[in-house]
């Protein structure tokens, strides 16, 4: 069973930066895609940003240019580095993890974008 814990979440003001962390356990972490969403209230969950196991990267619209997805297999962990931040960007942000038919969540961690 994979287990994915997000952090890093929290209230920010415009402009500003947050760095989410996703930590994977139960799992080879290497083999995964693994994914960013994010879900606002009454609105549908979307995609912000994926990263494959090769390494490449896939971005929403909104986003690019100011967030960046990594990870790093030896700590099992995906990150979302968000920049300049905008009152849009508000919302649950969800890790993801992708393997053949398998798919995993993580409860999720609020941010905030708020003056």
């Amino acid at each position: 069973q994979v287990q994915l814990v997000e952090s890093g979440g929290g209230l920010v003001q415009p402009g500003g930066s947050l760095r989410l962390s996703c930590a994977a356990s139960g799992t080879i972490f290497s083999i995964y895609d693994m994914g960013w969403y994010r879900q606002a209230p009454g609105t549908q969950r979307e995609l912000v940003a994926r990263i494959f196991k090769t390494g490449t990267t896939d971005y929403a619209d909104s986003v690019k240019g100011r967030f960046t997805i990594s990870r790093d297999n030896a700590k099992n962990t995906v990150y979302l580095q968000m920049n300049n931040l905008k009152p849009e960007d508000t919302a649950v942000y969800l890790c993801n993890a992708i393997f053949l038919t398998k798919v995993y969540w993580g409860q999720g961690t609020q941010v905030t974008v708020s003056s």
